[in-house]
């Protein structure tokens, strides 16, 4: 595979994660009724309480706001957020060296998904468990960024050295 796939397979794969969370943030009530319902069919209420019993509030506080659709409202501009940001990548997707930036930007902003889930999460009562999720997803999201990133930056040296004259043309 060449460099330039390389970059374009690990950018991929940041984008389809980016476009699966927002698409995910549309459907929650359905999504956390199932996990709930889905949880007390198994052993899980057994092995891990706390889990069902956070999964089992968030499902009854959404209930309770779907009173308030307006509500929901928020977690459609997080769904639409993902999606631009997603967009934002194609850049790098189409040249990576150029768009070198994106890559360091999407980097910092899993970076920043740390701090924000142990700050926020302390602040609305998020159990440290579910800031662990979320932090994950900055843990996961960074690594095909970091790939793709390395891979941008041998495509800048070869670039280079095409251009002195070290590496023949292709």
């Amino acid at each position: 595979m060449s460099t330039l796939a390389a970059a374009r397979t690990w950018i991929v794969i940041f984008i389809a994660g980016l476009v699966l969370s927002g698409i995910t943030a549309f459907p929650l009530a359905w999504e956390v009724s199932l996990a709930s319902q889905t949880l007390h069919a198994t052993v899980t209420p057994d092995l891990a309480p706390g889990l069902v019993e956070w999964v089992d509030r968030v499902h009854l506080a959404l209930d309770d706001t779907a009173r308030y659709p307006f509500l929901s409202y928020g977690t459609d501009w997080l769904a639409f957020a993902h999606l631009v940001i997603a967009v934002a990548f194609v850049g790098p997707l189409i040249d990576p060296v150029r768009n070198i930036w994106v890559l360091r930007f999407g980097m910092i902003a899993c970076a920043g998904i740390v701090p924000l889930a142990l700050i926020a999460g302390a602040v609305r009562g998020i159990p440290l468990g579910w800031q662990l999720i979320d932090i994950s997803f900055g843990v996961l999201g960074i690594i095909p960024l970091l790939f793709a990133h390395r891979f941008a930056l041998r495509l800048e040296r070869e670039a280079s050295a095409r251009a002195a004259g070290v590496l023949p043309p292709g």
